[in-house]
């Protein structure tokens, strides 16, 4: 998978502000934005959209509210399918990650990130794929040696439904291992928590999560992190090793973004390009992403949809080979 390290974020980062600075025009808000997170209070999309527009409201870079709704529902799709109803509305934005790929490769939503204008990839963690601190397996290789010998041995828990983010990320990981994925014993919950309270519970073997979601439970000593699934070591895990230093070719971002109705005009998206860049660079922003694990990974416009384009491909050969994919 395609990663961007940081001194290259910060290259693209630069140069996309200059380049949004002179497209923009004269385009800005002119009412209340809604910006929409397609899940529940308290979760990834919820967090980002609200850290992002406390950040922009207290900077200034936007002069109108940004008001953040909650959509839950359909892995996402409710709060997106809401978006597409306004094409060419840029008073219109919603948070957005992985989901927006599988949850349609699924079948389980009637659009596509082909049906909205891609703004700008923010940030990023790895996942974590972690065991309790007395489990036998101490590498994500002694785990993958056993789903090669005895495929239905161990379950895995994961916070994420099947063909989803969580079972996406493990089945990848097992698959660059050369394990068969589409035998994995996968036990979705609703969300990491639940997955990890289901580890040490000793309802599963290995559950997969967000590096932040496992941070604690790793400190405190109650779990091992066997690996993570970044290009390099993350700095909120740094002592678990990468998948790629194991020895398995593979890597897994859970990257964060936003996204708009389709039919936006270049200066509406240059606009929101520009002032997303500029966001990164505010010490409030700053501090939140230190605070939650995050790891800037801004692409603008143009290379997010490039970007997309190229995990769609990556998500549709994983979906396939578990026998996910509609």
């Amino acid at each position: 998978m395609a990663a961007v390290t940081a001194a290259s974020a910060m290259l693209l980062l630069t140069s996309c502000g200059e380049d949004t600075a002179a497209a923009g025009g004269d385009w800005k808000p002119s009412k209340p934005v809604e910006y929409i997170a397609p899940a529940a209070t308290g979760g990834g999309w919820d967090t980002l959209a609200r850290t992002s527009s406390r950040v922009l409201d207290e900077s200034g870079l936007v002069d109108r509210p940004m008001r953040v709704v909650n959509k839950p529902g359909a892995g996402g799709a409710i709060g997106w399918s809401y978006v597409a109803k306004f094409p060419k509305d840029p008073h219109r934005l919603f948070v957005t990650s992985p989901p927006v790929l599988l949850v349609p490769l699924a079948g389980e939503s009637d659009q596509t990130y082909r049906d909205f204008t891609p703004i700008a990839r923010l940030n990023s963690e790895p996942l974590a794929y972690v065991v309790k601190s007395g489990s036998p397996y101490k590498t994500f290789e002694d785990v993958a040696a056993k789903v090669k010998s005895s495929p239905k041995a161990l379950a895995f828990a994961g916070g994420s439904g099947p063909g989803s983010l969580d079972h996406v990320g493990l089945a990848g990981a097992v698959q660059a291992a050369g394990a068969d994925a589409s035998k994995l014993k996968y036990v979705p919950f609703d969300g990491g928590g639940e997955a990890l309270t289901s580890l040490l519970g000793g309802h599963a073997d290995v559950a997969v999560a967000g590096a932040s979601e496992v941070r604690g439970l790793a400190r405190s000593g109650d779990i091992r992190v066997l690996a993570v699934s970044s290009a390099e070591r993350s700095s909120i895990l740094p002592d678990a090793p990468t998948l790629t230093e194991s020895g398995i070719d593979y890597e897994f971002d859970i990257w964060r973004g936003v996204m708009a109705p389709k039919g936006l005009t270049d200066g509406q998206v240059a606009y929101w390009e520009k002032t997303f860049a500029d966001m990164l660079k505010e010490d409030g922003w700053k501090a939140e992403s230190k605070k939650l694990g995050w790891t800037d990974a801004y692409l603008g416009s143009k290379e997010f949809g490039e970007f997309l384009d190229e995990q769609n491909e990556e998500f549709t050969e994983i979906l396939t080979d578990v026998g996910l994919k509609k």
